[in-house]
């Protein structure tokens, strides 16, 4: 098994994407990237923590690999924001891609330079790509909560829905 953090708004919704995977075992919600030790959700709320609501996957290389992760990280959030995503304003929902090993920033930052290229976006690509730090997972009611609330959800998906309509075909 192998992990990849990705930050791209509110871990909510990035959650779905990844879950629905062949060879992925685990999608946590979580913090990253700041300097305060185990914060709490009240605690990055207050933008003092440094830290990005941001998702740890666990998944099987022999099945589902890096590359293929860090597309569908692309295709759920708008790369072209740096100060949030969607709704979600704040340099607590900034959208990153946070690498585990050298291999990992290689294919990110070469996906991104790919994806610049592609014409897709007529802005530039801003999405950072930084070393991981350690990871917090979020409290329980946070949690595949997709799946706990799927009305509150669906609300919360539904401005990132229509986006990725219009820039992918799907949400």
């Amino acid at each position: 098994m192998e992990q990849a953090i990705f930050a791209g708004g509110c871990f909510w919704c990035m959650v779905k994407p990844f879950d629905e995977h062949p060879g992925i075992y685990s999608v946590v919600s979580g913090y990253t990237g700041g300097h305060v030790p185990n914060p709490t959700y009240e605690q990055v709320c207050t933008h003092t923590t440094g830290h990005t609501e941001a998702v740890e996957i666990v998944f099987d290389p022999a099945v589902i690999s890096y590359e293929e992760l860090v597309t569908i990280y692309w295709q759920q959030t708008d790369p072209t924001d740096a100060f949030g995503q969607f709704q979600d304003r704040g340099d607590n929902y900034r959208p990153v891609i946070f690498y585990l090993n050298e291999e990992q920033r290689v294919i990110a930052e070469r996906s991104k330079q790919e994806l610049q290229a592609s014409g897709r976006y007529s802005q530039p690509i801003v999405t950072t790509i930084e070393p991981a730090a350690p990871f917090y997972p979020a409290e329980m009611y946070h949690q595949a909560y997709y799946k706990k609330n799927p009305a509150n959800f669906a609300r919360n998906h539904a401005l990132r829905a229509q986006y990725l309509e219009g820039i992918w075909g799907h949400d």
